[in-house]
């Protein structure tokens, strides 16, 4: 049994972080918390997303697995405004979700769950992080994405960059530790990663306060930010692009 109300504003932007990476999701409701693991088919880019219990308006849950096309889910919320509640039912019975906004019921016939991937988490001890404001993130991966597909993330002490070398042009920006809200490096690092993932990924966390960025030398990237007043983690992980890929 599944009896949940959440803001359509809510709802959205689970939608819309987890179809960065897949079209398909597995969604775990538990007794406090929703969950959803999604690895994309190429294995380059994993999200981990858990919404405490609280964030939603109502919540009446046994433990359920869902897997749904976000295609569907996304089109129904479409249709509301930011305030408007979106109800979702389902019973193991009917086997079938029903979503309702306002007048609106759509009834969507979920996936076998086996035959959506969930990934287990990496164990990871990135070695450099940087806290950063969302928006300013965000700016520097629009400018980078302008001249290349591939980006250059390096830190040492003192700052941060994000440079991209395209064929004519090329695009630097650089934090100082003094305009970063954190800065942790052991030791200088360099590593390139795909704009082609973090780009519709900086659409979500461009309105959002603080993103902490993780990466080392040819280690994989990572990326932490809440929503919701933090009753939303989200952590994301970003193979890097090594010399063999070139």
């Amino acid at each position: 049994m599944l009896n949940v109300t959440a803001r359509q504003d809510l709802m959205n932007k689970i939608v819309e972080t987890l179809g960065v990476v897949v079209e398909d999701a597995r969604f775990e409701f538990k007794e406090n918390q929703m969950q959803a693991t999604v690895v994309d088919a190429s294995h380059v880019a994993m999200i981990d997303m858990k919404v405490d219990a609280a964030a939603f308006d109502t919540w009446e849950v046994e433990e359920n697995d869902l897997a749904l096309e976000l295609r569907k889910v996304k089109e129904l919320i479409s249709l509301g405004g930011a305030d408007d509640l979106i109800e979702m039912a389902y019973t193991k019975d009917s086997g079938v979700l029903t979503l309702n906004l306002g007048k609106i019921d759509r009834n969507i016939r979920p996936l076998d769950p086996s035959t959506v991937n969930s990934p287990n988490l990496p164990n990871i001890d990135i070695p450099s992080t940087i806290e950063i404001n969302g928006a300013s993130l965000a700016q520097a991966l629009r400018a980078a994405k302008q001249v290349g597909d591939l980006v250059n993330f390096s830190i040492d002490g003192s700052s941060f960059t994000v440079h991209v070398q395209g064929q004519t042009d090329s695009v630097t920006v650089s934090f100082s530790k003094d305009e970063l809200e954190s800065l942790s490096c052991d030791k200088p690092a360099r590593s390139q990663y795909s704009l082609t993932y973090l780009v519709p990924l900086s659409k979500v966390f461009g309105s959002l306060g603080t993103v902490k960025l993780g990466f080392g030398e040819s280690f994989p990237l990572s990326l932490e930010f809440t929503f919701n007043d933090g009753a939303a983690e989200v952590l994301y992980f970003l193979a890097p692009r090594v010399e063999s890929d070139y």
